[in-house]
């Protein structure tokens, strides 16, 4: 609610709905289990409720999102017995449910701690642009590959893609639990990335690639365009 570029976006319209339940929608398009918003604000959660969501109030301090997460599990389920989470952001309301699926699908192999998504880059601008984040990895598979860093800088050197990292992640609970116990890492400082901690502590993210990067909603343009996105469907 307190983003500086369009404060109080999680409730802002699109379409007739606040954003952040279009973005309720999408998940619960995923069809992948239940999902719950954690918030900090009695206002979304009202809206929420009120949409037929569920919803966990969290502390206001959180460092991350992870944190945030982290502290909506324990709340929800003290004894354990959710193995599984996804992280995703309340401001993309364009999200492709099948992205998703295509996350969660990673951890079906248990070598993987995390997983998350990217897709290649077609703009040139977008190449050097540091609030792009670029993912470089393996490739395992045409759709799909091991995490090697995240950078804002642009990366690889070299002929070839480049890979826009979309800031979702399905967790096993343990590596969301070693996340949490673990201080900021020095590259996690630098880069501004808090991704990095977990690769820094030797955990293991893959990512699947999609075809495109879903619209973050962080300025009253992008509202705009989310607004003339949506409002076709």
């Amino acid at each position: 609610m307190a983003a500086t570029r369009l404060p109080g976006k999680p409730l802002a319209d699109i379409a007739g709905q606040p954003m952040i339940v279009h973005v309720l929608r999408r998940a619960q398009a995923a069809g992948i289990g239940d999902v719950v918003i954690a918030t900090d604000t009695p206002a979304i959660a009202e809206v929420v409720e009120k949409a037929g969501g569920r919803t966990v109030m969290t502390r206001a301090n959180h460092a991350s999102g992870s944190d945030r997460i982290f502290e909506a599990l324990t709340i929800l389920d003290p004894r354990g017995h959710i193995g599984t989470i996804v992280n995703l952001q309340g401001d993309l309301p364009t999200l492709d449910p099948a992205d998703l699926r295509a996350a969660l699908a990673l951890l079906a192999d248990p070598a993987v701690d995390v997983a998350t998504l990217a897709a290649e880059i077609s703009k040139p601008e977008e190449r050097t642009d540091p609030n792009v984040v670029k993912v470089i990895g393996t490739k395992l598979a045409p759709d799909r590959m091991r995490a090697l860093y995240f950078t804002r800088a642009t990366a690889p050197h070299g002929q070839g893609p480049l890979y826009h990292h979309i800031g979702l992640y399905a967790y096993r609970r343990k590596a969301l639990e070693t996340f949490v116990a673990l201080p900021p890492s020095e590259l996690e400082r630098r880069e501004k990335l808090e991704q990095l901690r977990l690769i820094e502590a030797g955990a293991r993210i893959d990512v699947a690639i999609v075809r495109s990067v879903p619209l973050g909603v962080d300025t009253p343009e992008d509202l705009e365009t989310a607004r003339a996105l949506l409002s076709k469907h």
